[in-house]
């Protein structure tokens, strides 16, 4: 019978993404495993078209005052038999799943008790992937090959897009305003490259891609809102270059081989959680707000000469 492996990824969308080498690590160290992702409904869809899972799990995350949705999950991973589990979450709530599994399977993560626990004490201080890779040797998988997107695809026709344009993705989380270059500077960047724009992000960020795209080039596009997931991957395939705010989407398009300089004030440590790719860059600044346009163009100037 073959080995069954749970993988634990539950949020957020630039941790799902940075966890893309770690899922494919784990596929090609358990090849005849069935392997199970713990994940919640937004990544579900994403996960479903990767090559590194046989089945995905979308309830991963029931509130705590959900009783009963708390013992339908832990029922779940009671009756699952898995003979491994791989937490990636490393989370208080992930930990304490592995009282659920009654503690029989291997555990790779922090929880007490777990046979491969990753007990470094300077884990935090350590970049997500680099976390991620060490927590993995210890459970012996040691191999990490380059995981591949060719998945990360999907139809992009209805945009009409113009050749040779720049992704910008002005958003971030909306609790955490230092996260973002103003839309005002992503405008004058935008002025100053002289070919047109695709704006990314969700529907609240509709506002700021019409102050940015009244001052780009013709041809430019208001797509917040717009795409899925799959579809951001694609367009990072098609897109010269983009340049955002450390957000879920920056680190998709920077995943997907699209050359990605991101955008950091306060609010996060890049040495922690750049987004990484094959052409990456970051430029820090702080306050946030503050970073000259000028520079983030010389920075994109070097990271993708035009």
């Amino acid at each position: 019978m073959a080995p069954r492996i749970l993988v634990i990824k539950l949020a957020a969308l630039g941790d799902f993404v940075q966890a893309f080498g770690p899922f494919a690590a784990i596929r090609a160290h358990h090849p005849g495993a069935r392997i199970t992702l713990l994940t919640t409904p937004p990544f579900a869809g994403l996960a479903r078209r990767a090559p590194w899972f046989d089945e995905i799990w979308a309830d991963g995350r029931p509130d705590w005052t959900d009783l009963a949705g708390v013992a339908r999950l832990a029922w779940r991973l009671r009756r699952a038999g898995f003979d491994r589990v791989y937490d990636l979450q490393t989370s208080r709530r992930s930990s304490r799943y592995r009282l659920f599994t009654g503690g029989r399977p291997e555990w790779s993560g922090i929880a007490r008790g777990a046979s491969h626990r990753h007990a470094n004490p300077a884990r935090d201080s350590l970049h997500t992937l680099e976390r991620q890779r060490e927590q993995l040797a210890i459970a012996g998988i040691t191999h990490f090959p380059p995981p591949a997107l060719d998945w990360l695809e999907d139809d992009l026709s209805a945009f009409a897009l113009p050749p040779r344009f720049v992704l910008l993705i002005p958003g971030a989380s909306p609790g955490r305003p230092g996260k973002r270059w103003p839309a005002e500077r992503f405008a004058a960047l935008a002025a100053s490259l002289g070919r047109p724009v695709a704006v990314l992000g969700g529907p609240a960020e509709a506002p700021l891609a019409t102050t940015i795209l009244a001052a780009a080039a013709p041809g430019s596009l208001d797509l917040t809102g717009r795409t899925s997931l799959a579809q951001i991957g694609a367009l990072a395939r098609a897109a010269v270059a983009a340049v955002g705010n450390d957000t879920g989407p920056t680190h998709l398009v920077a995943a997907a081989g699209c050359p990605t300089l991101s955008l950091f004030g306060a609010e996060s440590d890049p040495a922690l959680c750049a987004p990484r790719g094959p052409a990456t860059a970051f430029l820090r600044h702080l306050p946030l707000a503050e970073l000259p346009e000028a520079a983030v163009r010389a920075a994109l100037e070097r990271l993708a000469p035009s």
